[in-house]
């Protein structure tokens, strides 16, 4: 579609859902048994650099099941409810998966992840809460308070996409011979992120969201997760002797340094094109349906180990 069409669509503010297809919640199994904690070979920073995501995830996916089951009776079209509905099946699995690779996957291998979760916790279920800080929000403000945390969930969304569809088309990880059961949870959960692109953004702008305000909450929620991001990171790096010397802390230059760095062999996306890809978010015209191919992501998710784990697992458990 030509620039104009794009800027014809956006404001043309379509009632509901713009997601053509049915959303399907899929199951998913991990085994973390054989897992390094270097599931890049020979890529330690790389490798604790993208095992932060499942530290940061469940909490806020979590938030996300919450807020989304709010905003359900002030839906008035049919296949939006629907796409939330099932938007909310999809990112409760996520969090589940991610949480379990935090108990049988860096638990078990001597990472201490209960500071990073805390800090997770106190953003959503404090800072993000329905009553702030223990502070009730006015009845007649409530709705609005819901819109503009309905705006942050669309801004984040739009980086997790990004980060989907970075994930599906890196095929430096397979080359490293990257952990195959790490990858296959990266993979299949950048490919749902994908697959519900829309969903986050079509809500907001359904119950009332503005161009203007999603601007100022983007500029809120982009350096956000950089920064919660990194901090994690450099906390769990922290814990490795291989990188005593350097100290890892989110305000230190050397992990932003090394982020850049890992970035050109490819192990990890760069921080540059990853701020550079925020950028359509911020523009009147945005419309995530342009963001990454849906069929990509059905083709991944029609493959995926883990999903055909899930469902191995279900048959045996039936027979039995």
């Amino acid at each position: 579609m030509s620039l104009l069409g794009k800027i014809k669509s956006s404001f043309s503010k379509p009632k509901g859902s713009t997601t053509v297809h049915h959303l399907v919640p899929r199951k998913v199994a991990f085994d973390w048994e054989k897992t390094p904690i270097d599931w890049i070979p020979n890529q330690p920073f790389a490798s604790y650099f993208i095992n932060e995501i499942n530290m940061i995830l469940p909490a806020g996916e979590f938030w996300f099941c919450r807020l989304y089951n709010k905003a359900l009776p002030y839906i008035t079209d049919e296949k939006l409810r629907e796409d939330v509905q099932m938007f909310i099946r999809q990112e409760a699995m996520h969090a589940r998966a991610h949480d379990g690779a935090i108990e049988k996957y860096l638990k078990e291998r001597g990472i201490s992840t209960e500071r990073n979760t805390k800090i997770m916790e106190w953003l959503f279920t404090e800072a993000l809460a329905d009553a702030p800080f223990g502070q009730n929000i006015p009845k007649f403000l409530e709705k609005e308070w819901l819109v503009f945390r309905l705006g942050i969930i669309a801004a984040v969304e739009h980086m997790t996409c990004v980060l989907g569809k970075y994930a599906l088309e890196n095929k430096t990880w397979d080359d490293m011979q990257a952990d195959p059961m790490l990858l296959d949870l990266i993979r299949w959960h950048g490919a749902e992120e994908v697959e519900h692109r829309s969903v986050a953004f079509d809500l907001y702008r359904h119950l009332g969201g503005s161009y203007i305000s999603r601007y100022y909450l983007a500029c809120i929620a982009t350096p956000a997760v950089f920064g919660l991001w990194v901090d994690g990171a450099a906390h769990i790096m922290g814990q490795d002797a291989r990188f005593s010397a350097h100290k890892p802390k989110v305000w230190k230059s050397w992990i932003w340094r090394e982020w850049y760095k890992m970035s050109k062999n490819g192990s990890l996306p760069s921080p540059f094109w990853l701020a550079w890809q925020q950028l359509p978010f911020f523009t009147p015209w945005y419309n995530p349906v342009y963001e990454a191919s849906t069929d990509d992501a059905l083709a991944y998710l029609a493959t995926s180990p883990a999903a055909a784990r899930a469902t191995n697992m279900r048959v045996v458990s039936n027979a039995a």
